[in-house]
């Protein structure tokens, strides 16, 4: 128990020294890593952005979740591509 006080007490007292410039970029870089599934769905202009960064926001509190998302953000059009592949070719 003493670890887990002596953690918090240096935690907070790291909080406590830190300038407006650290506290800035952190927040942006949490936001950019908790939103990435968005902004790479944007890159690759997936069809469903809304619906991904819809469920963003509560998948940032599970991992398993996030890491789907993120899954479907870069993989979006992978079945699209497979479906066409597989009609355009015969079955021999």
């Amino acid at each position: 128990m003493e670890t887990l006080n002596q953690f918090t007490a240096t935690f907070s007292s790291a909080w406590q020294q830190a300038d407006l410039l650290f506290l800035f970029g952190f927040g942006l870089f949490f936001l950019t890593v908790w939103f990435l599934p968005s902004l790479l769905a944007l890159a690759f202009n997936r069809q469903h952005l809304g619906k991904i960064a819809l469920l963003n926001i509560p998948a940032g509190f599970s991992w398993i979740a996030w890491l789907a998302l993120l899954v479907w953000a870069v993989t979006g059009k992978l079945s699209n591509k497979l479906a066409a592949k597989a009609r355009l070719t015969p079955v021999q």
